[in-house]
């Protein structure tokens, strides 16, 4: 239950704090007064989105703090899956910072919102007024149904499932989408890698080639030339090899008369030798050096090839050619591979769709296992509140889509009178009779929920008289079980209540401000009265407050 609200720097609240009791506690106050601020802060502390406009000075700090007291057995659990420690006094915060960022914290621990809303559900259920038309809604009745009927674990396994039907979904979508464009290019790209493949790229060294094909090429010039310079070495008187030998016999001679000539005897002997060998090289690269046609040819039309390839692809190197041959090479091979994946996901799928089945199946036996048992409690509650003849017809039935919630379809059917046939429940019930359903559905709701702390916002809108009484009484009976916090326009809601907090606005220094105060019994006759006959409250007025206080 909630023990303490605290509200700094919140819409019109400047700094408030209020003890809750257990049991039932009524807030009123006049129209405009700041109730929905109220209900705005308890939303926000409990993970609503943060409106940054809400901020009353946005240069400093907005704080929402909330004190809740905890049982064990109920909330150990939940703060363990979540990694946080548990204390029986349990406090919520939450910051809305000058920055415009957002803050949450449980017992000082920082969560993510996601955590703060997952938690709260646990702890409190807030009916606004704009809720009361989600019983008009087929995800509200279901929801409703599976709370009766414990599909709350079994719709978690479900929706885990789906999610990952879904994704495969998708991946084969995308898959098949892929297929389709890669068929369309395997052609292409199968010619394109055959060729690269029939040029035998990895056993091409193209300078090698190149070289041996610039030599053939130019055989008879190499010849031609290599004659030439052996002619030059050997012409029989003016050689130039016969011309040096001739200077070395000379040297030869002078070197006997003067040891001084043996260096350049030396000198000249290396050089001759050096000659004959180059001479004698020539002489025999001329000879191993023939045309070769054949080779020729081979070479020419193996460069033209690597060229014409090089040229095509956009490229200046056989690496780069062997690149793309393995690019095409990958993308052939995942076309051909497309229908493989694309079939042991189905495979999967069709297994997920089984266990889906299997699952939605069991939801669906849960939901109309707890039909019966619903309408009657409902009946019993419409009945304390001025409905006797007012029934409900669920038809369930079930689909083949995979919807959040499971398989089925809700028709919500209703009559408030006997003889009458049943309609669409949108379109049989008054406004009054929306009220009194919704507060009906609610109080079987929170019996089986186990809720700590319900608060409703006018869920007597729209009602008056003598069914205002049995609504209190009914709230009443709830609040023996768990917290009960209605915000009232009634007086005889509003008296009920262990406890009474009147909201009022009033200027402080020229600023309008909100405030809250717990009345005391005289203020609580006093507000009655006034709830009861107006601002003038008449003798009349005050001796019914008093009745029904007592």
């Amino acid at each position: 239950m909630i023990t303490r609200l605290s509200i700094k720097n919140f819409a019109l609240i400047e700094d408030i704090t209020v003890d809750f009791k257990s049991g039932l506690t009524s807030i009123s106050g006049e129209t405009g007064a700041g109730k929905s601020i109220l209900l705005g802060a308890l939303e926000l502390v409990l993970g609503k989105r943060a409106d940054l406009n809400a901020v009353r000075n946005n240069s400093l700090k907005c704080i929402i703090e909330a004190d809740f007291l905890l049982e064990d057995s109920m909330f150990k659990d939940l703060f363990k899956k979540y990694n946080l420690d548990f204390d029986s006094h349990t406090i919520i915060r939450r910051e809305l910072l000058p920055s415009s960022k957002s803050r949450a914290f449980i017992n000082d621990s920082p969560v993510s919102l996601s955590q703060l809303q997952a938690i709260s559900s646990y702890l409190v259920d807030i009916h606004s007024q704009h809720e009361t038309l989600s019983l008009f809604s087929e995800k509200y009745q279901l929801d409703v149904l599976d709370i009766l009927a414990g599909n709350t674990v079994l719709l978690k396994k479900y929706i885990d499932k789906l999610n990952q039907f879904n994704e495969l979904s998708e991946t084969i979508t995308e898959l098949i989408y892929k297929k389709e464009s890669a068929i369309k290019e395997l052609d292409y790209n199968t010619f394109l890698y055959d060729e690269l493949n029939k040029a035998d790229l990895y056993q091409i060294n193209q300078d090698e080639i190149e070289k041996k094909y610039k030599r053939l090429n130019n055989v008879e010039e190499i010849q031609e030339i290599l004659v030439g310079v052996n002619h030059l070495f050997n012409e029989d008187d003016f050689g130039s090899l016969n011309s040096l030998k001739n200077a070395l016999n000379s040297l030869l001679k002078l070197k006997s008369l003067s040891t001084e000539f043996n260096d350049l005897y030396e000198r000249l002997n290396s050089v001759v030798l050096e000659l004959e060998d180059i001479a004698y090289e020539t002489l025999g690269m001329t000879d191993s050096i023939e045309s070769d046609p054949t080779s020729l040819h081979e070479i020419h039309r193996k460069l033209q090839t690597i060229y014409k390839l090089q040229q095509k692809h956009a490229v200046s190197s056989i690496v780069e050619l062997i690149d793309i041959q393995e690019s095409l090479q990958e993308k052939v091979s995942i076309t051909n591979n497309l229908d493989s994946e694309i079939e042991k996901l189905k495979n999967r799928q069709n297994k997920l769709k089984k266990t889906l089945i299997e699952f939605s199946e069991k939801i669906h036996l849960g939901r109309k296992g707890v039909i019966y048992t619903l309408k009657e409690k409902l009946a019993t509650i419409l009945n304390e509140l001025g409905m006797p003849n007012a029934a409900f017809e669920f038809k369930l039935s079930k689909s083949d889509v995979f919807k959040r919630n499971g398989t089925d379809i809700l028709e919500l059917l209703f009559t408030a009178n006997k003889g009458h046939s049943f309609g669409p429940i949108n379109k049989m019930v008054s406004g009054g009779e929306l009220s009194r359903i919704m507060l009906a559905v609610k109080a079987v709701v929170a019996h089986y929920k186990q809720l700590s702390t319900s608060i409703f916002d006018e869920i007597d809108s729209g009602i008056s008289g003598e069914v205002a009484y049995k609504m209190a009484a009914i709230l009443k009976s709830m609040s023996m079980t768990m917290q009960i916090i209605t915000i009232t326009h009634l007086p005889q809601i509003a008296a009920i209540g262990n406890q009474h907090i009147k909201i009022f606005k009033e200027d402080v220094n020229n600023v309008t401000e909100t405030n809250m105060l717990v009345l005391n019994d005289q203020q609580r006759i006093d507000e009655i009265a006034e709830m009861i006959g107006g601002k003038n409250k008449s003798i009349s007025a005050i001796n019914q407050a008093k009745e029904l206080l007592n």
